[in-house]
């Protein structure tokens, strides 16, 4: 539909959860800003239009959507800016007033505006604190010469430190009218309803000049070009990026499939030849980016930095094969299948479905594109893969670009059932110990199982810690009747998943297909579990992967910072450690020792199975009951420790190479079985979000910080309530004293009955909102079941939340919030 005032209206109405996701879809980004190219005009605008309308003050904004359940945000791309309110269906027209309001009348405070400059420019800091922030900015300024792509969407520092208010507001005088918007809204609505409520709020701005805005096409790039860089980093980042053709071109559906042959998924092309074979990369994968009228093909790797130059050059070995050889059937099949799943995966919530409708319409100018883009994919033949990598992925389009650590340098030069998801879970538990949970939901062609033990950091020896994470990783891996790469191939030729988790408290394994392909996934899991082989070489390939992500951690200030206070507030005790170990103890694990920790937790008793999704139980639950009976017999294995109070109290500094700083302040916090458990939910809530007191005033008021919240480690009868914020190294003091003071404005009662009531609303929203798939749905009733917590909770969860006072608070507070087992932790620049 289309409004008089030239607005374009898109709705879908799915009645499958009482949810609804309503966005709206400026036809503006980065490559928009004209005069001011790189100057981040759009992602400024971003920020700014949550600061106040002429009817809402900025906090109003964002309390108003919290108190209806709701989470608003927004995101800023190259040729879109999106404002999106996910919320309860009933108060759908509090999330259409509150956009139409914020997108079309904001009034750019000009407080706010300086304010929120100096946030930017500390986000602009973190960017560059990140490797692969970094890698991007050095792929797309050395690939696009005269595309807008090769400005950051962020800006150039110097370019945005000089924006005005009026640069601003010209930019959103000129951008943001109704004639440049899209608004789509999906999920468990009335159609006539929230059209007439579009027509409201939306329908009495007029119609405005648009003026077109010249985006430079990007020449035909006639020569390779490269970037390497050598900064402080642990691992090598590398990418080979071709010059591809736009999103609407006739050949993009081949180059999507053959982007998808050669690096997704474990099974895929360069994942076998140079990860598992070869052993030249600890991570690899392939894309087609084409968003608008350029693109790139994009293959990007990590590695050693030894063997960046081999894994290149074995890259291009594995094309020229490929354009001699082509792809199997089998191969093709799989590629298809995937892209069908993913599909499937977009439409399993109404945020997805409704940015669905927002592409089709912004981006391509199609609503109809996925129908013949599927049709044309369906056509795509072995002839049509080899011509358009002879054609596309040659060395004149080439940019080659790397992030490698210093050393390496200086090495160098020398069909809808309305009501199947509110259905409860069916419990059942075997002779042996283990349990079965079960749903049906016919919603979507979509089956996921996922089987839990409890395990992790509590059930691991001292010297072999993150020894549950790395045995996860290898179930998925070689069994007695399949090698790794069969099981890649076995489940990615049907589209499906097959991937492990694991936690402080649990681990598992679950697996994700189209509903006819049930026993496929069954026989996988049963493989994984009852026959995992533990062999050598994967084993070596995983753990020298899962070490590659440590050294990725200690290139992310937080992630660093995040790990050293949870060293220093659980001293001795298995928490001190997060669930993927260290690098020392993954060093001194062997095969033998997996497989004799999987013989200690992987036994029935402590096993539950949970299915959910397009199956029918009488056919497929005496499989799996089938299957649960041939685990070994044993119990819940016993937790090897106990937590009394934090290891060091006290005030700590740690200097890194950055340019920021972050702060931490720890504190000991509930388990899931203590009592205080909900009080900390509803704590936590507190002290997080937009619209929160801590928020408002380290970021908003007083502009101290980028990001500022609170967080939790939590056990099944411990935990570590904790606070951190980024901010400039100068601030980080006044961030500790503002973290303070509404610590003890909470210990002193002065929780209002309004924030307690917004806090409460929304973890009764998030709470629903986060159970719209399968595999959350399954991963909860999981859970809950292993830790002996009732199954179906979202009735008693929402009882609890409810029951929590100001009085609870302040109670939790005082307790636990004492600087005499406080761990605070600075992490200054060096």
């Amino acid at each position: 539909m289309v409004l008089a005032n030239g607005l374009v209206l898109l709705v879908q109405r799915d009645t499958s959860a009482p949810v609804a996701s309503v966005q709206v879809w400026v036809k503006t980004g980065s490559i928009h800003e004209g005069a001011l190219l790189g100057a981040g005009l759009s992602h400024y605008l971003e920020h700014m239009l949550f600061k106040g309308t002429t009817r809402r003050a900025g906090r109003e904004i964002s309390t108003t959507v919290q108190a209806h359940g709701g989470n608003i945000n927004a995101y800023t791309t190259f040729d879109r800016t999106v404002y999106y309110i996910d919320l309860p269906s009933e108060h759908v027209g509090v999330a259409v007033d509150i956009l139409a309001d914020t997108v079309l009348h904001s009034t750019l405070p000009a407080d706010e505006v300086v304010r929120e400059k100096d946030v930017i420019l500390r986000e602009i800091a973190m960017c560059q604190d990140d490797p692969d922030d970094r890698l991007g900015e050095a792929l797309f300024s050395t690939a696009f010469r005269q595309h807008p792509y090769r400005h950051p969407i962020i800006g150039h520092r110097d370019v945005f430190a000089g924006v005005t208010r009026d640069d601003l507001l010209a930019y959103y005088q000129a951008r943001y009218v109704p004639n440049n918007l899209v608004v789509v809204i999906a999920g468990d609505v009335d159609v006539d309803a929230v059209r007439a409520m579009v027509e409201k709020h939306f329908g009495t701005a007029p119609r405005a000049r648009l003026a077109p805005v010249l985006v430079s096409d990007e020449p035909a790039q006639l020569a390779p070009r490269a970037q390497h860089r050598y900064e402080d980093v642990e691992l090598t980042r590398a990418g080979l990026a071709w010059q591809a053709p736009g999103l609407t071109h006739a050949d993009t559906p081949a180059l999507d499939l053959l982007g998808m042959l050669l690096g997704n998924g474990d099974s895929s092309v360069l994942w076998q030849a140079l990860r598992e074979k070869k052993r030249l990369v600890h991570s690899i994968d392939a894309t087609c980016w084409n968003p608008g009228s350029a693109g790139l093909f994009y293959i990007s790797f990590t590695c050693e930095p030894t063997k960046r130059e081999a894994a290149t050059a074995e890259i291009y070995r594995e094309l020229a094969r490929v354009a001699v050889r082509g792809f199997t059937p089998a191969q093709l099949r799989k590629a298809l299948r995937q892209v069908v799943v993913g599909e499937i995966n977009t439409r399993k919530t109404m945020s997805g479905q409704a940015s669905r409708l927002g592409v089709g319409e912004v981006v391509v100018g199609d609503l109809d594109f996925s129908k013949t883009y599927f049709e044309k994919l369906s056509r795509v033949t072995n002839a049509e893969l080899r011509r358009v990598l002879k054609t596309y992925l040659v060395p004149a389009r080439l940019t080659v670009v790397s992030l490698n650590p210093k050393l390496a340098l200086a090495s160098k030069k020398t069909v809808v059932k309305a009501d199947d998801a509110v259905q409860p879970f069916s419990v059942q538990t075997l002779p042996n110990g283990a349990r079965l949970l079960s749903k049906p939901d016919s919603r979507l062609p979509n089956l996921h199982l996922r089987l839990l033990f409890e395990g992790g950091p509590l059930h691991e020896p001292a010297g072999n810690r993150g020894a549950t994470a790395l045995m996860a990783t290898l179930l998925t891996k070689d069994t007695k009747r399949r090698s790794a790469a069969e099981v890649a191939k076995f489940i990615e030729e049907v589209g499906g998943s097959f991937y492990t988790f694991s936690g402080n408290n649990s681990f598992g394994l679950a697996v994700e297909v189209m509903p006819g392909d049930a026993d496929r996934a069954l026989s996988l899991l049963g493989d994984a579990v009852l026959t995992p082989a533990f062999k050598k070489a994967n084993f070596e390939i995983e753990r020298d992967a899962q070490v590659a992500a440590l050294q990725q951690d200690a290139d992310d200030v937080v992630t660093v910072g995040r790990k050293l206070v949870r060293k220093k507030f659980f001293g001795s005790h298995p928490f001190a450690i997060d669930a993927q170990g260290t690098i020392e103890g993954l060093a001194a694990l062997k095969p033998a020792d997996l497989a004799a920790l999987w013989k200690r937790v992987g036994v029935a008793g402590n096993a539950v199975l949970v299915v959910t999704g397009d199956f029918e139980p009488r056919v497929l639950l005496p499989k799996l009951k089938a299957f649960l009976a041939r685990l070994p017999k044993g119990r819940q294995p016993a937790r090897m420790a106990k937590f009394s109070a934090p290891a060091e109290v006290g005030d700590f500094v740690e200097h890194q190479p950055r340019e920021q700083a972050v702060v931490f302040q720890a504190f000991p916090g509930p388990g899931l079985l203590d009592a205080d458990y909900y009080v900390g939910e509803v704590a936590d809530e507190l002290f997080s979000g937009m619209s929160s007191r801590l928020f408002e005033r380290v970021r908003e008021e007083k502009g101290l910080a980028y990001f500022v919240r609170s967080s939790r480690v939590t056990g099944i009868d411990t935990g570590m309530f904790s606070f951190y914020a980024g901010t400039a190294p100068a601030t980080a003091d006044a961030v500790l004293a503002e973290i303070d003071a509404e610590i003890a404005r909470v210990q002193d009662g002065e929780v209002t009955t309004e924030e307690l009531h917004r806090c409460q609303v929304r973890l009764k929203a998030g709470r629903r909102m986060g159970l719209q798939t399968n595999a959350s749905r399954a991963m909860h009733a999981g859970l809950n079941a292993l830790y002996g917590q009732p199954v179906d909770d979202a009735k008693l969860y929402d009882e609890r939340i409810d029951a929590v006072t100001v009085a609870d608070l302040q109670a939790f507070a005082q307790k636990r919030f004492t600087r005499t087992q406080r761990t605070q932790l600075v992490v200054r620049p060096a």
